[in-house]
């Protein structure tokens, strides 16, 4: 038997019961403001064939899809094939000998992939949201994991851009009712397409977007240098720079780049949509901040980020439109928009401002405890009866001294004990005490099953 201490892979977690029940106050939040929008729920599986998501998230985000070796490649059958399969990795290739699956980088190519093959019976525009963990293999750190929740919200089937309206008001309604001050950052890919043409060409929009998607972690100098290493010319290089340099109200923002990207159709209509955007009834605040990016190749309109105030973390939510993602699947012209919430750093975020209710921390309500056969039975069935009104509730599993059984209580943080004794029994009456506040009282069992714990 091995004699190693037992440990995680990086960038992985347990989730101990308080912090499963935080992390269950999130999910609970986001899926109650989807469904007060419209959304239905779906899921995926946790893998996905490989083509499926390689070439979807651009140069970067493909070398971190953590892929899924094939069954049998230790059978001596097969070690020609994989040997030689290997050797294709190393130089780069993959190789359908070796891995033809992997498991899934976000939740919006899987829903693409999902829309694609059930096209023929959704109803348009269809709305979906979607809770389950995705996989990266990133290097892990504060914030980032290798496996962690997402919360996504789609549309696709419309080019309305009350759809944007609608996904912004999500995030400002969740977060409120999370407590979590947010400031909503919004872009638009035709901007960046734009500033690509006039550096060169569209061939150049994926070289500036993830050069420019680095610019709050790296640095504008940073940025620079990686652009001329990309193959821009110095005076493009400039012209970036300048674009990046434009600052003020949303309005004054917009009109600079109205102005740097005038007689340019596409500049032209992503300033446009977002004109109508923050001019839409009921819009919540947005801020246009045109350093914004969203390095993933199948945006093609407004692009969402979400900050946390008042704290040190990256984005804790983001997204944006993609108007022909299933069109990598054979299926064109079904346009779509959607959001994502990351729950992991959600959390953190929550944790570091002490912003989660204290009710979350709450499991079992009332602990019985046991002091002997006959007592244990009757508050057994009290207990049950406790239950069936949906109090949680249970039953010191042996008969023990009191301060074991007190203990007990407190490191779980069960506000209420019973105790019911052999005098209590025989009166029909038990003891309940207040462990937050020591008060104590006698109840009939009738007023105890009747009473309100809160």
């Amino acid at each position: 038997m091995s004699k190693n201490k037992p440990s995680l892979p990086q960038g992985t977690r347990d989730f101990d019961p308080a912090t499963v029940r935080k992390r269950r106050h999130i999910f609970d939040t986001i899926r109650t403001v989807f469904e007060l929008y419209g959304y239905q729920p779906l899921e995926t599986p946790a893998m996905e064939q490989l083509d499926t998501l390689m070439g979807k998230y651009g140069e970067e985000g493909d070398k971190l899809i953590f892929k899924i070796l094939n069954n049998g490649l230790g059978d001596p059958k097969n070690l020609e094939k994989a040997t030689f399969a290997f050797q294709n990795v190393l130089a780069g290739k993959n190789d359908p000998n070796l891995t033809e699956r992997a498991l899934r980088y976000d939740l919006t190519i899987p829903f693409a992939r999902y829309v694609a093959m059930n096209h023929g019976t959704l109803t348009f525009p269809f709305r979906r949201y979607q809770m389950q963990p995705v996989w990266r293999a990133d290097r892990p750190q504060k914030g980032r994991y290798r496996e962690f929740y997402q919360c996504d919200a789609d549309v696709v089937g419309s080019y309305s851009l009350i759809n944007e309206v609608e996904l912004a008001a999500i995030y400002a309604t969740a977060f409120k009712k999370l407590g979590i001050p947010v400031d909503i950052r919004v872009n638009n890919r035709k901007i960046l397409a734009a500033l690509a043409e006039v550096c060169g060409g569209a061939d150049k929009m994926t070289d500036i977007t993830v050069a420019i998607d680095k610019l709050d972690k790296i640095g504008l100098d940073k940025v620079k240098t990686e652009l001329g290493e990309r193959g821009l010319t110095d005076a493009q290089v400039s012209t970036i720079e300048s674009y990046l340099a434009i600052d003020g109200t949303n309005d004054e923002k917009l009109a600079l780049v109205g102005a740097l990207f005038a007689g340019n159709p596409t500049g032209t209509k992503g300033v446009e949509e977002l004109n109508h955007i923050l001019n839409y009834p009921s819009t919540p605040p947005l801020t246009v901040d045109l350093t914004l990016a969203r390095g993933l190749n199948y945006y093609t309109g407004t692009i969402f980020e979400v900050k946390a105030l008042d704290v040190q973390m990256g984005s804790i939510g983001g997204g944006g439109r993609y108007d022909d993602l299933t069109g990598t699947f054979g299926v064109p012209n079904i346009p779509g928009v959607g959001i994502s919430f990351g729950v992991d750093r959600i959390y953190d975020v929550m944790q570091e401002l002490q912003l989660f209710p204290t009710n979350v921390h709450t499991g079992t309500t009332i602990l019985f405890f046991n002091l002997g056969e006959a007592e244990s039975r009757a508050a057994f069935g009290l207990l049950q009866q406790l239950r069936d009104r949906g109090i949680p509730a249970e039953l010191y599993h042996e008969q023990a001294k009191f301060d074991k059984q007190f203990k007990y209580a407190e490191k779980k943080e069960i506000p209420y004990i019973v105790i019911l004794g052999g005098t209590e029994l025989a009166a029909r009456q038990c003891q309940l005490k207040d462990l937050r506040t020591g008060q104590q009282s006698t109840l009939d069992f009738d007023q105890l099953l009747t009473a309100d714990f809160i």
